[in-house]
C-alpha cells in the first residue's frame, strides 16, 4: 500500500513540484510535539535579516526536543516519496535539516526562494533536496501559509515569477506538504491576529553538507539514544564509496559502548566498485 501510495504522490510531486498527504498523522500526535516546544516557542529571539524574518522564531534541534518529531522524520510514505525523487541521484539520503517556525502577526510576505540554491552546483538536471511541512496550526493565505509557486521547478532560471500565480495550500495539523527544493516558494503575510506555526523537515542528497550540522546538533551521545535507522539518516552511516567516515569505519562506531584506541579501515564501496576492485585484484596482468 505504502508503494502504490508513494508512486500516487511522486507523479503529482514531479508533475506539479509539490504534493500533499492529508491526514499524514493523527492531529493529536501533531498536539502532543507542539507542547514539546512550548518552551522553545516562549524563549527563541525573533530572527534578524529578510530572509529569517524579524516577525518570525525559528529554531532546529527538533530530534531531540521530542520523540514525535522523531517518528515525522522517519514517516514511512515520506521516506518512499523522497526517496523516488533523490535515490536516483545518490547511494542514501540524508536529513538536511528540522526546524519549528512561528510567524507572528504582521510579518510581512518571504522572499520568493529555492532551498536548492544554498549549493552552487548546476541546477536543472538532479534534485538536490526535499522539504515536508508539517503545519501545528492550520494554514491560510491571510496567517502567513506557505506559498507555492507551481511548475516553478521545470524552469529554474526564472528566479522570480508574479506574486498573483502563488497559491497557498490549505493544509491543517496531522496533513504533510511535501514540496522540492527547486520549488520556488515562501511564508506568507500574516495578517492574522494569531501566529503561525509549523515544523519543517528536509532531507538532502546524502552527499552534500547539510544545512543543519546533523553531528553537532546530535553528536553521539545523544544520537547512540535514537533508532539505528534514524541515527543513519542524520550521518552516522557512510554514503558509499567511503564517504563520511571515521577512521576509515561507519561512523555509527561512535554510538557503540567501546570505542576503540586504534581502529583499521574497512572499505564501504559500492557493489559495482567491489566487483572492478576483486576483478582487478584477480588479474595479475593488471596488478603490476
Amino acid at each position: 500500500m505504502t508503494a502504490r501510495l508513494a508512486d500516487r504522490h511522486a507523479v503529482r510531486l514531479e508533475r506539479e513540484g509539490y504534493c500533499i498527504l492529508p491526514r499524514a498523522v493523527e492531529p493529536d500526535s501533531i498536539a502532543t510535539m507542539e507542547a514539546d516546544f512550548a518552551d522553545a516557542f516562549a524563549h527563541t529571539p525573533m530572527g534578524h535579516g529578510a530572509f529569517y524574518g524579524e516577525h518570525t522564531r525559528r529554531f532546529g534541534a527538533l530530534l531531540r526536543r521530542s520523540t514525535i518529531a522523531r517518528k515525522l522524520a522517519m514517516h514511512p510514505l515520506v521516506l518512499a516519496i523522497v526517496e523516488q525523487q533523490l535515490l536516483p541521484w545518490c547511494d542514501r539520503i540524508a536529513l538536511n535539516l528540522t526546524q519549528a517556525i512561528e510567524i507572528h502577526p504582521g510579518a510581512p510576505a518571504q522572499f520568493p526562494h529555492r532551498d536548492q540554491d544554498m549549493w552552487p552546483g548546476p541546477k536543472g538536471a538532479i534534485e538536490y533536496l526535499v522539504n515536508v511541512m508539517w503545519p501545528l496550526t492550520p494554514f491560510s493565505r491571510s496567517n502567513g501559509g506557505t506559498r507555492l509557486w507551481p511548475e516553478s521547478h521545470i524552469d529554474q532560471d526564472v528566479a522570480q515569477l508574479p506574486e498573483a500565480e502563488a497559491i497557498v495550500p490549505g493544509i491543517s495539523p496531522g496533513d504533510a506538504l511535501i514540496f522540492l527544493g527547486s520549488t520556488l516558494h515562501g511564508g506568507g503575510a500574516n495578517s492574522d491576529p494569531l501566529p503561525r506555526r509549523g515544523v519543517v523537515i528536509s532531507y538532502c542528497l546524502g552527499w552534500l553538507k547539510p544545512f543543519e550540522l546533523q553531528w553537532l546538533v546530535y553528536p553521539p551521545s545523544v544520537a547512540r539514544t535514537f533508532d539505528p535507522g534514524l541515527a543513519a539518516l542524520i550521518g552516522y552511516a557512510q554514503h558509499r564509496p567511503n564517504l563520511g567516515n571515521v577512521e576509515g569505519q561507519c561512523p555509527s562506531i561512535l554510538l557503540g559502548d567501546h570505542l576503540p584506541r586504534y581502529i583499521g579501515a574497512v572499505d564501504a564501496l559500492r557493489p559495482d566498485q567491489t566487483e572492478a576492485a576483486d576483478r582487478f585484484r584477480s588479474d595479475p596482468d593488471k596488478r603490476g
